[in-house]
């Protein structure tokens, strides 16, 4: 039986689009690709996961248990273009997951980001290009392409002005893989997803995926830092609502080549948050903090997606209340906390 922190966002139907279908989830032993892989396998999809399981990032045999005896795995990497040419055959979608995420990483060292985001990308697309030119690909980015806000709520025609090379490195992966949707015809849809939380991400260190690293503090009895006056706001997005945005605009055609925002167009300041996941939790506590001068210098203030778009082409909105999906999120993790992180505190 499926816990609350497992079961799908809602009863949306995805019908008959994926049965008997092909489907390569590159970074699939991570958060949003092993939760893809769990709903794409009832939908009838022949799943291949492919992840690298570089240290530190997401990647986590635990997180495809329900579905282990059901999906192949393939453990390589994604600039690997003898593997890719490969694994891109036949193939009827791809959905393109992984890629170095670490915005504080970025700050010291650029090259894994240019090696597995940009030449990741060039490698994919290529592939797919020369073995499987009718294939159809959906990219998540994220909403930090764009920078620094010139107006809230941020929509696609917003200026992009990154302040990090993992940024920059994503966006240069979207415009490659733009320019293959566009002049070779390999369809090519570009999501910019914002801050996605829920089961199944990393836990073992704050450096991505905030909400879960509050989670994880809160439900340790921690003390949760609030950096500078816990004002800014964002918007935040239940993973099972993401793995809807992707799974749907898979299936749209009327989105090949577009970018497409996947986000939450009601924003909440980063103290909201916190105390919310306290109530939800009962347990934790917090505190005011200073920026480290690393998330100063990435900081780029308030930000929440415009959703418009994809509502208009895709027919996708999130429906999971943010108090829901933290609810979710921490009971998942109260029952499997032991397949993510260690700790003496008290399960």
């Amino acid at each position: 039986m499926l816990t609350r922190g497992e079961k799908n966002s809602d009863d949306r139907s995805f019908g008959t689009g994926f049965r008997g279908k092909k489907v390569l989830i590159t970074g699939g032993l991570g958060f949003i690709g092993s939760s893809l892989a769990i709903r794409l396998v009832p939908l009838g999809a022949d799943v291949t996961v492919l992840d690298a399981m570089i240290p530190d990032y997401g990647g986590n045999l635990f997180n495809i248990e329900p579905v282990k005896k059901d999906v192949t795995v393939n453990f390589s990497n994604i600039t690997d273009s003898t593997s890719m040419n490969y694994l891109v055959r036949e193939k009827d979608y791809i959905f393109h997951c992984a890629g170095q995420v670490c915005h504080i990483m970025s700050l010291s060292n650029p090259f894994p980001d240019i090696e597995y985001n940009i030449k990741g990308a060039a490698v994919l697309m290529q592939a797919c290009k020369n073995y499987n030119p009718t294939v159809k690909i959906v990219k998540t980015g994220t909403r930090g392409q764009y920078g620094p806000s010139v107006k809230l709520p941020v929509d696609e025609e917003a200026p992009t002005n990154p302040r990090g090379i993992y940024e920059i490195s994503n966006l240069a992966a979207e415009k490659i893989m733009k320019i293959y949707n566009d002049v070779h015809g390999v369809r090519t849809v570009l999501l910019r997803l914002t801050n996605i939380y829920g089961p199944r991400s990393q836990m073992r260190h704050s450096r991505f995926g905030v909400v879960n690293w509050f989670i994880r503090q809160a439900l340790d009895n921690e003390t949760i830092k609030v950096f500078g006056d816990g004002k800014i706001l964002r918007d935040f997005l239940y993973i099972d609502d993401c793995v809807d945005a992707l799974l749907a605009s898979a299936l749209c055609e009327k989105a090949e080549g577009e970018i497409l925002n996947v986000g939450v167009d009601k924003a909440v300041c980063f103290l909201d948050l916190v105390k919310l996941i306290i109530e939800v939790t009962g347990s934790g506590r917090w505190e005011f903090s200073e920026f480290s001068p690393e998330r100063k210098a990435q900081e780029p203030g308030d930000f929440y997606s415009d959703i418009a778009k994809i509502r208009k082409i895709v027919g996708w909105e999130p429906r999971v209340t943010l108090e829901e999906g933290l609810a979710r999120t921490a009971d998942y993790y109260r029952q499997h906390r032991r397949c993510y992180w260690q700790s003496t505190a008290a399960a």
